[in-house]
């Protein structure tokens, strides 16, 4: 190395093509939503490639000529491989290991002068494991690490805020953008089956410590774009009061509506006031249903059925998860929980199988009781490619893999064909938020009226495919009657709105065509140079 030349790093997610038929596990791809959430939903999906937000965000903040590529080909990558770099970074959660495995083979062979770093949650794999691949193994925040590893100074948070903007489209269209906020990192939850507040010893990093930073990071993205929305990365972004109510603070003195899309918990939400999350700019939650006796900490607080109800009726749209595989389940169990939660008319549902993930509570249990399956303890390559939600490793009680497998599938369909499409909920909900809000004494509450009621005229065009296409007679007609109730409301569809209509039937049929398309599934390369 040229001392007097500063060290080039490359930052790099693993290669593509991802996907089962390239040899990844069921679940693994680019877009979380439409293949974890929304994957029986087909043309309906809302779709949005999930790019590894942290490589952006370290290369950001390190003051090194850094450059990062997002899901290159392996013929992309070796191209900048060849440009010469003392340190490269490999991002990877375990399900992409062998995928990993290329990455460093491809390294070695084309910049053998680079150093190696492993990064991401495939790191709660041992060292025995991972040496072999890696020079320096990254198990904690990734800018203190590498700025301690590349000679800088630390720095203390907040660490400066990247503009990151994520597009989500529906039926192959833009339908805006999300302004992606990192608000911290790990959880103290601690829930058994959880890698990432296990990854981070149950420790809650804040990237934004204060309600300030957060909305200091919101108000550049909004001056940036005025329309722009925000997805708020943080385990249980609700949990810290203090945090949340200084932010609502800010936005109440600013007196601006700051959409935002976040995870949080039944424990963190049950602090609030609905009202406090209507004005603090609460649009959407993903919060863990889990099972009715599953007992974690964080279910504690409100009834769960009360406040997903109270959070649909104020126009919040919830993204529940439920898991499928606790010990004490048998088919008849799931299909109760799975009635209980449907006939809450979540706007979004997962359903992941119940798995042990190296560094989790489960997982030692899982290995002290004997019960991963024979076929995993002979071969761990198997185990880590599973290790996506969607396989049974561990042997039940009372069902089969097979049985298991099927119930998880069932679970998906369900709720597509008892409620319908997740895009026409949404529209659901804020008809609901729009009616209890319109005519509030709080002004706040109502301009979330009008932001929902600008949502429901801007989504119209959704409604006819789903009228049309819809999964089941019972979709079709919830589609059919949002769109009367919304005419008799607000009167005549503008023509502009109705052309959009029927040019989305056309669109909806292109997108059911490009799924079936597998080469039409891949993102393009995304390099970004920083510090250059």
């Amino acid at each position: 190395m040229n001392p007097s030349k500063p060290p080039r790093l490359l930052l790099t997610s693993v290669c593509r093509p991802l996907g089962k038929p390239h040899g990844d596990g069921i679940s693994v791809g680019y877009e979380l939503l439409h293949e974890q959430v929304t994957r029986a939903q087909g043309c309906f999906s809302p779709r949005s490639y999930q790019l590894h937000f942290s490589l952006e965000y370290i290369a950001h903040n390190l003051d090194t000529p850094t450059v990062v590529l997002q899901y290159p080909s392996e013929r992309e990558l070796i191209r900048e491989l060849k440009r010469g770099y003392e340190y490269i970074g490999v991002s990877f959660i375990l399900s992409v290991f062998h995928k990993m495995r290329r990455v460093v083979e491809l390294i070695r062979q084309y910049s053998p002068q680079s150093k190696i770093i492993l990064g991401g949650y495939g790191t709660v794999l041992d060292d025995e494991e991972l040496k072999p691949y890696g020079d320096f193994i990254c198990r904690e925040e990734g800018v203190a690490f590498l700025r301690r590893l590349l000679g800088k100074p630390p720095k203390s948070m907040p660490y400066d805020h990247p503009l990151i903007i994520n597009g989500l489209q529906v039926f192959s269209q833009s339908i805006g953008e999300n302004g992606m906020v990192f608000a911290g990192l790990g959880c103290p939850n601690g829930c058994d089956f959880c890698c990432t507040s296990h990854f981070f010893k149950r420790r809650h990093i804040r990237l934004l410590p204060s309600g300030r930073d957060i909305f200091q990071v919101l108000m550049r993205y909004r001056n940036h774009n005025p329309a722009i929305k925000f997805t708020v990365l943080d385990e249980d972004f609700l949990l810290n009061k203090r945090r949340a109510l200084e932010l609502l603070e800010c936005v109440r003195k600013a007196n601006v509506d700051l959409p935002m899309f976040v995870f949080s918990s039944v424990k963190a939400l049950s602090q609030y006031q609905i009202c406090e999350l209507l004005e603090m700019g609460i649009s959407g939650v993903w919060m863990g249903y889990e099972g009715r006796r599953s007992n974690f900490a964080k279910q504690q607080g409100r009834p769960i059925d009360d406040l997903v109800k109270d959070l649909r009726s104020h126009g919040i749209n919830t993204l529940t998860s439920m898991i499928v595989g606790f010990d004490y389940q048998t088919p008849e169990i799931i299909q109760e929980e799975l009635n209980d939660l449907l006939a809450l008319e979540p706007t979004f549902t997962q359903f992941l199988i119940y798995g042990p993930v190296p560094g989790t509570p489960f997982y030692q249990r899982v290995i002290a009781e004997g019960r991963l399956r024979k076929k995993f303890i002979e071969s761990r390559q198997a185990f880590y490619r599973r290790c996506t939600g969607f396989y049974n490793v561990v042997q039940h009680p009372t069902m089969t893999t097979p049985q298991l497998q099927k119930i998880q599938r069932q679970c998906f369909q369900q709720d597509f064909e008892r409620l319908g499409p997740s895009i026409i909920r949404s529209v659901e909900t804020w008809w609901l938020g729009y009616q209890t809000l319109k005519d509030s004494t709080n002004a706040r509450l109502r301009a979330c009226a009008q932001r929902y009621r600008k949502d429901i005229l801007d989504a119209i065009p959704a409604l006819r495919p789903a009228m049309w296409m819809g999964p089941t007679t019972i979709a079709r007609e919830r589609a059919r009657k949002m769109l009367r109730t919304i005419q008799e409301e607000f009167g005549p569809i503008r023509l502009g709105t109705q052309l959009r209509s029927w040019l989305a039937l056309p669109l909806a049929s292109w997108t059911s065509l490009t799924l079936r398309i597998p080469w039409l599934q891949h993102p393009s390369l995304v390099r970004t140079e920083y510090h250059c």
